[in-house]
């Protein structure tokens, strides 16, 4: 039997999540750090000028699937490591999602110069990109707004990613971009069936790596770096 205590949790969530969806205009979901009994939240289509969904530092054992995501900044892990004693990332599966007129599509995020942590386990599989910036990203110099030092590496491990069954159209050449912290740098990333072309005129399409050698498996369009 679930505790009123946590009822009442779960219940409060799903009443925000449902007052976001009816909004009009943008709306933003703010989940605190603690251990919830959801099961399954259904957000189908999201529209935003920001991440689409942002998984933050403590997250573990998130599914995420069939989301259609739009007009934003993607599907995103982080940003990691700007404040101390973050908790770790691990078990984030990202599955069947469509991705469409976005700055990045998946994207795994952490901050230079400041705090350490660990992201590891993390699937990206079965996702359709249309017109999107950034297709595959890993940003280990995350730093808007220069908040920090780029030049100082990210202290933030990054391990055990896969990119899987991913096809679609990049706008930009540089389709995959992996770019990885010089100190910790990353490790156990595959990429597996990548199918993504190039619409623009600034080609051919390419990948770029820094600090990792991924593994490449079946198809890789671009090549793998």
């Amino acid at each position: 039997m679930v505790p009123e205590r946590t009822r009442g949790q779960i219940l409060a969530l799903l009443s925000a999540w449902k007052e976001a969806c009816a909004a009009v205009g943008s709306s933003k979901i703010m989940i605190p750090k603690g251990t919830y009994l959801l099961g399954v939240v259904d957000l189908k289509d999201i529209i935003t000028g920001d991440d689409c969904i942002s998984i933050g530092d403590g997250s573990q054992q998130i599914r995420i699937t069939k989301v259609r995501c739009g007009q934003g900044h993607g599907i995103s892990v982080g940003s990691l490591g700007k404040y101390e004693k973050e908790d770790p990332v691990v078990g984030i599966f990202v599955r069947n999602c469509t991705v469409y007129d976005t700055d990045n599509g998946v994207r795994i995020k952490t901050w230079p110069a400041l705090h350490g942590g660990i992201a590891s386990d993390m699937h990206f599989e079965d996702i359709i990109m249309k017109n999107v910036s950034n297709p595959i990203l890993i940003d280990q110099v995350y730093c808007p707004w220069n908040q920090c030092n780029p030049k100082i590496p990210s202290k933030v491990k990054i391990n055990n990613v896969s990119f899987k069954n991913i096809q679609g159209s990049s706008t930009t050449p540089i389709a995959i971009r992996l770019n990885c912290s010089s100190i910790v740098p990353c490790e156990k990333v595959e990429l597996a069936n990548i199918n993504l072309k190039y619409i623009g005129a600034d080609g051919p399409i390419k990948s770029l790596c820094a600090n990792v050698k991924p593994r490449l498996i079946g198809q890789s369009i671009p090549p793998g770096c």
